[in-house]
């Protein structure tokens, strides 16, 4: 052979095995991650929320990638921190949408930090899954909105409607009622909803205040509240100011006969734990308790592993409130991903409107306007704590399950008053 062709022989091969190796070594379509972007609260009043929210989605990342990731692709979280500030939020779904090129989007901890998402996800026609955000649809009727929260079809009325069933069930029965509600998108909706029970039940309103998000003194408020002398006081607040009104009611002494609504951010043990004994006695909302009733596969230890890698991070070490919450959000998103073989926003919306999904919460399944077909809101009351330890907290040893009645763990104590003795 002539030494030219030899020589050129020699080179095809050589770049033969450099294009094998480029292929290789160069990563193709199939190994680029999906990326799921979202604003999260890791500053602000809801950061008690955010930072354990993060702790459980990253859970997820670590799982879902270990098991060699979803359509053959990793999966990467992206996220800022909104500060707990509304007002930020545009902006961070915009940079997440137009620069980092995420694929999905979900929503961060809370009403008032996904609602400001809304306009943007709409804009760009993307499948959006909130987390713990009340009626976020209720006006806009946006197809591929969905919401992990356990409120219902109707979450304006079905939020405290079980509530309103524990009052009616005492004797003698309560007859007048004073309300407290913030001045927020998520507590006016809870307490528009509250006064259809109210009408239904017969109740009195003898006081009712919207105060300010700004507000710091409650006892003002409080001590107006106690002067109508209302046999119920219901509550709507969100989590710094729901430790605030139960403190203020604790320094004047005020004692109806049934304290409690929906007190955003209580089932947070962190917060509880600020409270200690002045928590006894109310009567509030959970989405999940370690129950027999409630207990599905995995839930257990999905907890387990959170308070290993929170244990230090100075976040809520118990686990029971958003972790569980969280993981399956992610589960619906993951599942929706495999049944369709796809992450177009269109595909995945269509599938969640029909399947029912098995998460960690229990089946879970989407009605028309993206909120839970079947609401399943726990209104529990707390006894028998005795102080300001966060580990009493645990398990079910301070709280009595009482609506609703397939998921009750025994009755009210009532009046208010002897559950704090």
């Amino acid at each position: 052979m002539p030494k030219s062709a030899s020589t050129g022989a020699f080179i095809g091969r050589i770049a033969a095995v450099l294009i094998v190796v480029a292929l290789a070594v160069t990563p193709g379509r199939a190994a680029e991650p999906i990326r799921i972007g979202l604003s999260l609260a890791l500053t602000g009043a809801l950061a008690s929320g955010g930072k354990v929210m993060m702790i459980a989605l990253k859970l997820w990342e670590d799982d879902v990638n270990a098991r060699g990731g979803l359509l053959g692709r990793p999966v990467q979280l992206i996220y800022y921190d909104d500060q707990s500030n509304g007002s930020l939020v545009p902006g961070i779904y915009a940079k997440l949408l137009d620069v980092d090129k995420v694929d999905l989007v979900i929503s961060s901890y809370g009403t008032n930090v996904a609602a400001p998402a809304m306009p943007i996800v709409m804009q760009k026609n993307k499948l959006f899954v909130s987390m713990f955000s009340l009626g976020l649809n209720t006006e806009f009727k946006y197809p591929r909105y969905f919401s992990m929260h356990p409120a219902g079809a109707n979450p304006k009325l079905d939020y405290s409607e079980g509530f309103f069933r524990i009052v009616a069930q005492q004797a003698p029965q309560p007859r007048t009622l004073a309300l407290l509600t913030a001045e927020g998108e998520a507590t006016r909706l809870v307490t528009d909803g509250a006064y259809e029970h109210i009408r239904k039940a017969g109740l009195q309103i003898v006081y009712d205040r919207r105060y300010p998000l700004n507000t710091t003194d409650f006892s003002p408020i409080v001590r107006a509240a106690q002067a109508a002398r209302p046999d119920v006081l219901f509550i709507s607040s969100y989590p710094v100011d729901s430790v605030g009104v139960l403190r203020a009611l604790n320094e004047v002494g005020f004692k109806p006969q049934i304290v409690g609504g929906i007190l955003n951010g209580l089932p947070a043990p962190v917060l509880k734990s600020q409270l200690g004994p002045m928590l006894n006695g109310v009567i509030n909302y959970e989405y999940w308790v370690p129950t027999p009733a409630m207990i599905g596969p995995g839930v257990m230890d999905l907890i387990k592993r959170y308070q290993e890698r929170a244990r230090g991070e100075g976040v809520d070490p118990i686990g029971i409130y958003v972790p569980p919450w969280a993981y399956a959000l992610a589960q619906i998103l993951e599942q929706s991903i495999i049944a369709t073989g796809s992450i177009d926003d269109g595909k995945l919306a269509d599938y969640m409107h029909g399947a029912t999904f098995r998460t960690m919460v229990g089946d879970v399944k989407f009605g028309p306007d993206g909120e839970w077909e079947k609401g399943r809101i726990l209104m529990v009351q707390h006894h028998g704590i005795r102080n300001n330890d966060i580990m009493q907290f645990k398990d079910m040893s301070t709280i009595t399950v009482l609506d609703p009645p397939e998921y009750a763990t025994g009755k009210a104590i009532y009046p208010y008053e002897d559950a704090r003795k």
